[in-house]
C-alpha cells in the first residue's frame, strides 16, 4: 500500500483548528450529540460549528444520524477514536489547570474516563495490568487474548463478544493520554465498558467523560480481576495493588 502525503495533510488540516479538535474530543465520549451541544463545548456560535460539523463530516470525519428533525453527530468509526486519542497521547499533556474547578474535572478524567467505547484512565490501565498478570492477555508476542482469557471474557459478557463484527481487533492496546501506558481497546475492551456500565459499576460523569468507580464496582474488580482498593478511599481516586494469578 502507499501512503498519501496529500490525504495525511487534509485529515491533519481538519484537525488544526482548535473548534474542530474540540469538538472531536468531546465525541470521544462515544454519544451522538447535537450541533448546538458541540457547539457549547467548543465554546463557538451554532452558525460557525455547523460549518465546521459539515467539513468533518464531508472528509468522513464524522457520520450524521437523524432522528425526526433533529441531527446528531457523531465519529465516524472506533478507529477514528483511536487515532484521535493517539494524537491525544503523542503530543503532551494538557497545560495546567488554572481553577479548583477545573483541577477537579482534570482529576476525574485522569481517575477514570471513557475512551470512545472503553475504559481508560487510572482505572482502565489498572484494568489492562491485572489481565496481563492474570494470563488473560498475553504480551510476550503482540497483543492476543488467551484461551484463559476467552473463558474469562465468555463467562463476562457471552460468547458473542468473541466475534466482532466488521473488521475491528478483538483487542488492541491503547496508549493512555494521561498515564502514558496501556489500556485494552478494541471489541473486548468496549465488551468491558458495555458491561461495567450495565452493571452499575461505573456512573457516568456530568457533563464529562469521566465515570466513578462505584462501590459495587469496586467489589467486582477484587473479584474477578484482584484489583484491591485502599478502604479508606472513595472512588474515583484508584492505588490498586494487583493479585497476581497463580
Amino acid at each position: 500500500m502507499v501512503l498519501d502525503p496529500d490525504s495525511i495533510a487534509r485529515f491533519a488540516g481538519l484537525l488544526a483548528d482548535r473548534s474542530r479538535a474540540a469538538m472531536c474530543l468531546v465525541l470521544l465520549d462515544g454519544r451522538a450529540w447535537t450541533a448546538a451541544e458541540l457547539a457549547d463545548a467548543a465554546s463557538i456560535s451554532r452558525p460557525t460549528a455547523t460549518g465546521h460539523l459539515n467539513q468533518l463530516v464531508q472528509a468522513g470525519l464524522l457520520a450524521e444520524v437523524r432522528q425526526g428533525r433533529h441531527r446528531y453527530l457523531r465519529l465516524a468509526s472506533p478507529e477514528l477514536a483511536q487515532v484521535i486519542e493517539d494524537i491525544a497521547a503523542a503530543v503532551g499533556q494538557p497545560a495546567p489547570a488554572r481553577s479548583l474547578r477545573t483541577v477537579r474535572a482534570a482529576a476525574d478524567m485522569a481517575a477514570a474516563r471513557t475512551c470512545y467505547d472503553h475504559l481508560a484512565g487510572t482505572l482502565g490501565v489498572a484494568i489492562y495490568d491485572a489481565m496481563v498478570a492474570s494470563s488473560l492477555l498475553d504480551v510476550r508476542a503482540g497483543l492476543h487474548v488467551t484461551e484463559r482469557g476467552r473463558s474469562w471474557f465468555t463467562e463476562l459478557a457471552g460468547a458473542d463478544v468473541l466475534r466482532p463484527a466488521g473488521s475491528r481487533p478483538l483487542v488492541r492496546a491503547c496508549l493512555d493520554w494521561t498515564e502514558r501506558r496501556t489500556h485494552l481497546g478494541g471489541a473486548l475492551g468496549a465488551a468491558m465498558r458495555g458491561q461495567f456500565a450495565a452493571r452499575s459499576w461505573v456512573s457516568p460523569a456530568r457533563g464529562s467523560r469521566a465515570v466513578r468507580l462505584t462501590p459495587a464496582g469496586r467489589d467486582a474488580l477484587r473479584e474477578l480481576l484482584g484489583i484491591t482498593l485502599a478502604p479508606d478511599q472513595a472512588p474515583p481516586a484508584l492505588t490498586a495493588s494487583l493479585a497476581r494469578a497463580d
